[in-house]
């Protein structure tokens, strides 16, 4: 299995890295995407990918949290990042829109979303869209790029199971983490609603942990935990959900090692 979003390389894991990922390889999951913050946590993401490279592949990305006054500098490094190493970089992300936090920059947030899924299309790059309370400023901004059809994932999706419809016949994909075992979660809807081959597992370690590990540090080797909650939702086996969310995960992002 591919866990297409985690945060390995944060703090979190400085305790135990190398055991988090012993963890995740004998859960069954082989393969890891690093999405990228700002430039304070590139080195660290970098070192990660650099020491185990048969097990992480990068992202690289402005995080829409951390667009301020300098988004600007912020921006022309994650471009000189990925203009010169373009085969570095499996996906532009983690980008997008969040007016969860603070509203104060979200012009700015638009811009630099506008700009990251420009670069992702001259670099034939998927993107990593990191959207919160923020799904219709998101569809308005996508119906201004005007792209006939687009490539990537809705990472962590919190929106309504018409919204995620939308958002497949687009062409993206649907990120299902932890919160899918939440009690009530909406987004267990989601996960029955969407097609199989639209739907990606992702863990956003070290946060959101899935039930019954909720409230502590999420990691890798809990996707399993996710497979078994979708399969059940659908009435289907957890070697199916494996099998279909892996190719599809390889085709979106690792095409070009195929």
């Amino acid at each position: 299995m591919i866990d297409t979003h985690c945060h390995l390389y944060d703090q979190a894991f400085n305790p135990d890295r190398h055991q988090a990922v012993l963890n995740a390889l004998q859960a069954g999951v082989n393969l890891m995407i690093l999405p990228a913050i700002d430039s304070q946590s590139h080195a660290d993401q970098e070192a990660l990918a650099s020491q185990y490279p048969q097990y992480f592949r990068q992202m690289m990305g402005l995080h829409p949290t951390s667009v301020n006054d300098n988004f600007q500098s912020e921006l022309d490094i994650v471009k000189q990042k990925l203009f010169l190493h373009p085969q570095s970089y499996v996906a532009v992300g983690e980008i997008g829109l969040d007016l969860y936090w603070d509203k104060s920059f979200f012009h700015q947030q638009c811009q630099a979303l506008t700009t990251q899924m420009q670069w992702a299309q001259q670099l034939n790059l998927p993107v990593c869209l990191h959207v919160r309370k923020a799904y219709n400023e998101l569809f308005h901004i996508l119906r201004n790029i005007n792209q006939p059809q687009y490539r990537g994932v809705l990472h962590c999706f919190g929106g309504s199971v018409q919204e995620a419809l939308h958002a497949v016949d687009l062409g993206f994909h649907i990120g299902i983490g932890g919160v899918v075992t939440f009690k009530n979660a909406t987004l267990a809807e989601v996960a029955k609603a969407v097609p199989l081959d639209r739907i990606l597992l992702e863990t956003d370690a070290p946060y959101l942990a899935p039930v019954p590990h909720r409230g502590h540090r999420n990691e890798s080797a809990y996707i399993p935990l996710i497979a078994d909650k979708i399969a059940q939702l659908r009435g289907i086996s957890p070697t199916e959900v494996a099998e279909v969310t892996t190719l599809s995960a390889k085709k979106l992002f690792l095409s070009d090692e195929q």
